[in-house]
């Protein structure tokens, strides 16, 4: 079992940046593969960015490539997202994913085992 705490969401204006820490409980952090996803008001959850396992594969939704950069520290038990640039339709919840199943794609939500409670980014014009 795996707990999965967000942080460091927030409201700033268009063309800032933030960086999102996920922080997750127990010894086997390393052995998950992790995902970012979003979901603003009256859409589905999005994914978002994926990392393997010891951090060397990353991967991105088209709308962030250049802009959002995923990162993590298994030393720490901690995965980040950096965010720049941001612009107004990046405003959502924010949640960090586990996923045991490391083999499997990592653009599907439906592959992910554990999630995190979600943290608010608003981003303003």
């Amino acid at each position: 079992q795996v707990q999965l705490v967000e942080s460091g969401g927030g409201l700033l204006q268009a063309g800032g940046s933030l960086r999102l820490s996920c922080a997750a409980s127990g010894r086997t952090f390393s052995r998950y593969a992790m995902g970012w996803f979003r979901q603003a008001p009256g859409k589905e959850r999005e994914f978002v960015a994926g990392i393997s396992r010891d951090g060397d594969g990353t991967y991105y939704a088209d709308f962030v490539k250049g802009r959002f950069t995923i990162s993590r520290d298994n030393s720490k038990n901690t995965v980040y997202l950096q965010m720049d640039d941001l612009k107004t339709e990046d405003t959502a919840i924010y949640y960090c994913a586990g996923r045991s199943r490391y083999y499997t794609s990592a653009y599907n939500r439906a592959n992910y085992d554990y999630w995190g409670q979600g943290t608010q980014v608003t981003v303003s014009s």
